[in-house]
């Protein structure tokens, strides 16, 4: 994939970043559905995030080893990372242009309300079988 730019509603955050494929993937657990007012559409970017001006990027600590983001100015949902940065999902409509990403998998498919569902074929994944693939990932060499 190449890199891609980006920015908030009202422009006052713009990023950078380089999807690691052209999977966009879904999160039902019931923080990222607080924090982006829906599931939580976004992509993995690995450590490619980059800033052009970190001045309206709010960080909230949700966890102990995990932080959202979000533009202290308009409020846009931007982003939920490890907190060492390692990790990045980019919420994909920040994207300037998401066009040739598709939709490909859902995490924390048991947090999932009624009352919404998608027509596409993705991977569905448990919390916890979200957890064992970020433990069994810390394990490797």
């Amino acid at each position: 994939m190449t890199e891609r730019s980006g920015q908030c509603l009202c422009g006052g955050v713009k990023f950078t970043a380089t999807p690691k494929n052209g999977d966009v993937g879904v999160c039902h657990c019931s923080m990222c559905r607080k924090h982006a007012a829906g599931p939580f559409f976004a992509v993995d970017c690995a450590d490619s995030l980059s800033f052009k001006d970190e001045t309206n990027v709010g960080v909230y600590g949700s966890s102990d080893w995990a932080e959202r983001g979000f533009c202290t100015k308009c409020g846009s949902t931007l982003f939920w990372r490890l907190k060492d940065k390692s990790v990045n999902i980019v919420a994909v409509d920040t994207f300037d242009d998401p066009g040739t990403l598709r939709l490909d998998h859902e995490v924390f498919i048991d947090e999932k309300p009624g009352y919404y569902s998608f027509a596409e074929k993705t991977q569905q994944l448990t919390g916890q079988q979200v957890f064992e693939m970020f433990a069994g990932a810390q394990e490797q060499p």
